[in-house]
């Protein structure tokens, strides 16, 4: 049996309902069923470290330490060029960072309050795919994508989740909130991303 046929159930390393949506969409094409960490009773792992790469592989060998299979881990965020690369790793509390609360509406507000009056706006969606085998694997799959834009002030569209509303792509000419999900689906970081991974997986059958 290939390597690519042993993987054939998948538990995604994140309860994030938006991620598995994003995921599940993209990786049933290839044959995979995806797994939702929380529903095998896994906890959430700690994200201790600075690189997004480092932080997928802990979250990945943690879910398959936990059950048996295979793991997919993302970690991703927003990156933005007048901010040094922040959120960065920490978007998904940047607000709480700053004594604020962890949520998207609070992340999003100290976004657009730190680059007021900045005129460089330019910003990229970034994520890495971490796929482990098995908790031990010695070469996980790795693969990442960059998605540009820029952020705006004020929030448009009600699709996606994070800082969707706030990113918008000139080659568009709307938010990452605004497109429908396949559209999303089709050119964002995670599928950039995923496309990536899977070209790898295909060299494995």
């Amino acid at each position: 049996m290939s390597e690519a046929n042993e993987l054939k159930r998948v538990v995604l390393a994140s309860n994030n309902a938006g991620k598995l949506r994003e995921f599940a969409s993209l990786l049933s094409a290839a044959g995979i069923e995806l797994i939702a960490q929380g529903t095998l009773n896994v906890p959430e792992a700690e994200e201790p470290h600075a690189t997004f790469v480092e932080n997928a592989l802990e979250k990945a060998r943690h879910a398959s330490k936990l059950t048996g299979l295979p793991a997919l881990a993302d970690d991703s965020g927003l990156c933005v060029h007048a901010l040094r690369g922040a959120p960065g790793v920490y978007s998904a509390r940047f607000a709480q960072l700053a004594g604020g609360e962890k949520s998207d509406a609070a992340n999003n507000a100290r976004l657009v309050g730190e680059l007021r009056d900045t005129p460089d706006r330019r910003a990229y969606y970034f994520c890495v795919l971490v796929l482990v085998r098995h908790a031990d694997d010695p070469e996980p799959l790795i693969a990442e994508g960059r998605w540009h834009g820029e952020v705006i002030d004020e929030a448009r569209g009600a699709n996606g989740f994070g800082y969707d509303p706030h990113f918008f792509l000139p080659s568009l000419n709307a938010t990452a909130a605004e497109l429908d999900p396949a559209r999303k689906n089709a050119s964002s970081h995670r599928a950039i991303a995923l496309r990536e991974l899977l070209a790898r997986l295909k060299e494995l059958a």
